[in-house]
């Protein structure tokens, strides 16, 4: 038995009555058995020396494929009312189109299954990332044709367990996979464009609409997508750094919301796409269907400011920025900051769901929180619910404003292979040895499970909105 310190505090305020509380994953970041699937083009990038820091792969990870019973008991006892978790592209279709893996799907039928029988609405995510390695080598998603593959592939999944799933979610983070691993190249599949990269979000906002129209046609009616989104904040008043601050704005936050709210880009970027892209108004009709909700992953904000002339380099969270991008992102101090090193801000979440509705009023769909969370290491991980207790108070006071938010889902579940960093960073609500596979819930872990009791949540009381 491991000791955990008590800490007083105030109880949460009461959330709506119908309020959707969940937990998320990723396949690729718990699955395990890579063998059992096609490859990935994060099976190709791990395997090259230096791209991970701690030398790692998810060939193991917490063996999720075999363990999923017992994650899915987690899940029922700690009395949320949604799991979140991604399906494999990879293990639904080996070389990402064409013949399709019985084995793969039967998996994600049994998980399906399981969390039904536990109470627990199944919320899965088509693309987390793992894009089939045959797809990345006919060009990956620079190429418009991988849009079309996953569309197909959509179909595949609804088509095997859409009898059974009413909540849907097409892509997570688009930005980040965009950024870190086209323009970056620090996350699969490691290409260094720069803003010769934008054709990927292009692709796959519009991968999301093909999706969309796929599952709408296998009879899916509660669809979403996950976008990261936070404050920018800029480093100045100076008209230099403000300016600054709206690019980095505009490529990480309206880039992907602008299209799917709006219907349109910001005037930067369609004048950089219109080269690139044929017909973009016949693309964004496409991309810009309804949407039942919109997803938001939530992490920190970023203070940016003008780029710095004495500066060869930039460090921003552990990632090193070449010189020529117009924007330089600065430190936030005076906040503390997670093992990642990431500030950790509350307020700047309700400063965010804000700026949402004012940004685009009657247009945005009802918002679900799809990610939040923070890396600490420990079971007895205090800082942990202190973080989730200031950001759950956040988000109240966005409620209170009038936001309408639907759900919260927690990063994470389990600790996981947390991509480039390997297992350094620790996201989980529960413990994962990664030796033995041991699974023990962390102090937030109870934590939450007493809060969700007070909220009149639980096994039995899950929530029908989302």
């Amino acid at each position: 038995m491991i000791a955990r310190m008590a800490t007083t505090r105030a109880p949460l305020p009461r959330f709506p009555r119908d309020f959707l509380w969940g937990v998320s994953t990723s396949a690729h970041q718990i699955e395990g058995a890579t063998a059992e699937r096609g490859p990935s083009v994060w099976d190709a990038f791990t395997a090259l020396p230096g791209n991970v820091k701690d030398g790692t792969t998810a060939a193991v990870a917490c063996d999720h494929v075999r363990r999923y019973r017992e994650d899915v008991a987690l899940i029922r006892d700690l009395g949320v009312g949604a799991y979140r978790f991604s399906v494999s592209w990879p293990r639904v279709l080996p070389h990402g189109t064409g013949e399709v893996s019985e084995r793969g799907l039967d998996f994600y039928d049994r998980l399906v299954d399981e969390l039904c029988a536990a109470g627990v609405r199944p919320v899965p995510t088509l693309f987390h990332w793992d894009t089939p390695l045959a797809v990345e080598e006919a060009g990956g998603w620079l190429k418009r044709d991988t849009a079309q593959r996953f569309a197909e592939y959509a179909a595949v999944v609804a088509a095997r367990i859409g009898d059974r799933v009413p909540k849907w979610i097409t892509l997570n983070e688009p930005a980040e996979h965009t950024l870190l691993g086209h323009a970056l190249g620090r996350h699969a599949p490691g290409r260094q464009l720069l803003f010769d990269a934008l054709p990927v979000a292009h692709h796959q906002l519009l991968a999301h609409g093909l999706a969309v129209t796929a599952l709408r046609a296998a009879g899916a009616d509660d669809i979403g997508i996950a976008n990261s989104h936070g404050p920018t904040w800029p480093a100045s008043d100076h008209a230099e750094d403000r300016e600054a601050a709206d690019f980095y704005d505009v490529l990480l936050n309206r880039l992907f919301s602008d299209p799917l709210i709006a219907g349109r880009y910001p005037e930067v970027i369609t004048e950089l796409l219109a080269a690139e892209v044929p017909d973009l108004d016949g693309d964004l009709k496409l991309i810009a269907q309804p949407l039942d909700w919109y997803g938001i992953n939530f992490y920190q904000p970023t203070k940016v400011g003008a780029p710095q002339p004495d500066a060869t380099v930039t460090e921003f969270s552990g990632l090193i920025l070449p010189p020529e991008l117009p924007f330089s992102p600065r430190p936030i101090e005076g906040h503390p900051t997670t093992d990642f090193g990431w500030p950790v801000v509350p307020e700047s979440l309700t400063e965010l769901l804000l700026t949402f509705r004012e940004r685009y009023g009657d247009r945005l769909p009802p918002l679900v929180i799809t990610e939040n969370g923070c890396s600490y290491e420990g079971v007895d991980d205090q800082r942990r619910i202190d973080y989730l207790d200031g950001h759950l108070r956040a988000l109240h006071r966005a409620l209170e404003a009038g936001v309408d938010v639907r759900g919260y889902f927690i990063w994470s579940l389990l600790d996981n292979f947390e991509w480039a960093e390997g297992y350094r960073q620790r996201f989980g609500l529960v413990h994962v040895d990664y030796a033995t596979q041991r699974r023990t819930p962390k102090a937030s872990y109870d934590w939450l499970r007493t809060e969700l009791q007070a909220q009149g949540g639980g096994p039995g009381a899950r929530a029908p909105r989302g």
